[in-house]
């Protein structure tokens, strides 16, 4: 790490934290700081100090700020959003400030005016000397390493409640992330990309020609990150389950159809926008039901108002297409325990209807 260099850091989200280490290493010539991965001390601490009724993911990614700022960053990096996301930064600053840390903040929330160039001043703010061709170098393999990332991690839940000597697939993939955050380049990406997909043919699998299978929808952040739903998806799969997830940044970012694309799909429960991530879900949910999947998950925070917006939305095409939907809620307080007799039950119903069916 080079003493005259920024030490950035960004808070934990899911496995992409490795891409934003990437960036600022490679494309911006700045140190970044690997805090700790998030434990309940992460999330009690950003718990502490967070406004009461404020959503699950305010309160981790805070106390994964605290746990940055401890570990030796000096300037902390917070993503805009859609919906509250969008306010998160300045508030977070604010308390983290109050607290009596120092530190400078980038808030990109600031600078999203629709304007692209405008990210470029959060950058410069970041190292005014950077080099516009290999910070645009980075972002590219970034881009890439994303895409590789979800590929790898949506096969992984898919096939890894059938292996055959358990363990097998989460080394491969636990291999392939801890990789991910030591790449230098496109061509150690593409490697370790194509040793994992030749490390996952090579499982033997028991996998029947039917399995059950889930479609889990819901709030962009808890549905995806692994820490804040409680290992859902990983519960699942343990269970027999084929598991699917379309929400992810390469689906819902890279390669989205665009809400007006979507909604024309989803006309008849739906003729309004209500969140970012609201036409994609109530689509989501209407192509599982349309594809024969036996159940839905649909998993959220605590007052997240675009997802509590879309439930009525997702009962009426549960009862249309007769497709069993769980509801699940996460707040600072939620029980892994209590999460794991839901989802059994819900699995159980599952396959005492397949088998009457």
């Amino acid at each position: 790490m080079d003493a005259g260099k920024r030490n950035i850091a960004f808070p934990i989200i899911a496995n992409y934290n490795c891409i934003v280490k990437f960036f600022i290493e490679k494309g911006m010539d700045l140190n970044y700081i690997e805090q700790p991965k998030m434990t309940r001390r992460t999330l009690d601490v950003g718990t502490k100090y967070s406004p009461d009724y404020v959503c699950a993911p305010f309160k981790s990614t805070l106390g994964s700020m605290i746990d940055a700022l401890e570990a030796g960053a000096d300037t902390l990096i917070m993503t805009m959003g859609l919906c509250r996301l969008g306010y998160y930064g300045e508030l977070q600053e604010q308390i983290l400030r109050d607290l009596g840390y120092e530190f400078e903040m980038i808030n990109l929330a600031s600078y999203t005016t629709g304007n692209v160039k405008d990210y470029y001043k959060a950058i410069r703010r970041l190292n005014p000397k950077i080099s516009l061709s290999r910070f645009t170098k980075a972002a590219l393999i970034g881009l890439k390493m994303l895409e590789y990332i979800d590929e790898i991690e949506a096969l992984y839940y898919r096939n890894c409640g059938f292996e055959v000597n358990k363990g097998e697939y989460r080394k491969a993939y636990e291999d392939f992330l801890m990789a991910m955050d030591m790449v230098n380049g496109r061509k150690d990406i593409e490697r370790q990309y194509r040793k994992t997909r030749n490390a996952f043919r090579e499982i033997r699998l028991d996998k029947p020609d039917h399995p059950i299978r889930v479609g889990v929808i819901g709030e962009y952040f808890t549905v995806m990150d692994d820490f804040s739903n409680l290992g859902l998806e990983q519960m699942l799969a343990d269970m027999g389950v084929e598991v699917h997830r379309w929400m992810n940044p390469t689906n819902r970012n890279l390669h989205y159809k665009g809400q007006k694309n979507l909604g024309v799909q989803i006309s008849e429960y739906s003729r309004f926008e209500m969140g970012p991530t609201s036409t994609a879900n109530i689509w989501c949910a209407k192509n599982y039901a349309e594809n024969g999947f036996d159940g839905l998950i649909h998993v959220k925070s605590a007052g997240c108002t675009p997802e509590i917006d879309i439930m009525p939305v997702l009962e009426n095409i549960s009862r249309d297409y007769k497709i069993p939907i769980l509801y699940l809620t996460y707040d600072s307080q939620t029980s892994d325990t209590g999460l794991q007799t839901r989802v059994e039950a819900f699995n159980d119903m599952l396959r005492m209807r397949r088998a009457a069916i």
